[in-house]
């Protein structure tokens, strides 16, 4: 039987049709919106969002090195856009019954996880949840190299004494 390690890795297509790209990276597009926003729901309007935008570029967007990266950037900027229009500035800790696909294996890390800021959250879960490089993640989220290290060696640095500090 094999073991699902939740390693995924960034599917690239230099010329595919959008309905293969569509097919492979929607459900990991999702599921990596929804562990960052920590709403489901949100989520699946992002990416929902994201790929109709995709398809109306795809002739630019399959071009690019990292689509599923553009993908995730543009749902993310859309659900930040939406909820600043609903003026909520802090997202919450527990999110809205999410499938087990979509929890971490450890409650105390999924929590602390989630009580980081948005920016912090979403390099975790690019590079780690998802396995991507610190180029990919970079990419996706429109930032430099650098900018994801630090603000991955913070974010680690603040779940390290968050999950030390929990009996």
């Amino acid at each position: 039987m094999a073991v699902d390690t939740g390693e995924i890795p960034v599917v690239r297509f230099a010329t595919g049709s959008f309905e293969a790209f569509y097919e492979t990276n929607r459900q990991h597009i999702f599921r990596a919106l929804a562990l960052t926003l920590g709403n489901s729901d949100l989520a699946a309007d992002s990416v929902d969002e994201a790929m109709v935008r995709a398809y109306q570029r795809w002739r630019t967007v399959s071009t690019y090195d990292n689509q599923a990266g553009w993908v995730y950037r543009v749902g993310l900027n859309w659900a930040r856009s939406r909820l600043r229009k609903r003026k909520r500035e802090i997202l919450s800790d527990q999110p809205p019954e999410l499938s087990t696909e979509l929890t971490f294996s450890d409650p105390d890390l999924e929590r602390t996880v989630m009580a980081l800021p948005l920016e912090a959250r979403s390099v975790v879960v690019l590079r780690f949840y998802l396995d991507w490089s610190t180029d990919d993640v970079a990419d996706a989220l429109g930032i430099r190299p650098g900018t994801v290290k630090s603000r991955l060696h913070r974010a680690m640095n603040e779940l390290r004494v968050q999950l030390e500090g929990n009996p």
